[in-house]
């Protein structure tokens, strides 16, 4: 389900073309809270948290990460922020598990967390069935979700 913002006639539309490297000491000016789908989106409009419109013309394939810094070509920088959104968070009583968990999962090819104590997916019934099946403790959470970006760093 995509969110559309409503843009008022006339409203000043910042444009985010680069991301700053991870070293910058830059300030943000406005934040942007993105789900996990959303911050794989390089052409997109959406609203700041502060309300101001904001499209993004980053290069093709860009995915971003939580804390990410984007900047307008006018100078502006915006802090990207992982939008607690609802997941799946999967627990196990032994590393083996969650590990065997991760391979069925990434069998299917589901976008995933992965964290040492907890895995982290998009809600699926289906899913949810087979790692409860596996013995493995699931609860649906709302929460911000940051899957692996694969192993060529982009999204499929």
């Amino acid at each position: 389900m995509h969110e559309y913002i409503k843009i008022p006639v006339g409203a000043v539309i910042t444009t985010l073309t680069q991301r700053l490297t991870a070293a910058s000491e830059t300030t943000a000016a406005l934040t942007l809270a993105l789900t996990a789908d959303e911050r794989t989106r390089s052409r997109h409009h959406f609203g700041s948290t502060e309300g101001q419109p904001v499209y993004l013309q980053l290069p093709r394939g860009t995915v971003l990460r939580d804390g990410d810094l984007l900047q307008s070509e006018e100078g502006l920088v915006v802090r990207v922020l992982a939008k607690p959104e609802p997941v799946l968070t999967v627990r196990a009583e032994a590393a083996l598990q969650l590990l065997q968990a991760v391979y069925h999962l990434g069998n299917r090819h589901v976008p995933l967390e992965i964290q040492p104590t907890y895995l982290r997916l998009s809600p699926d019934p289906v899913l949810r069935d087979m790692l409860e099946h596996r013995g493995l403790q699931v609860v649906e959470e709302v929460q911000p979700f940051q899957p692996e970006t694969g192993a060529y760093g982009h999204s499929h």
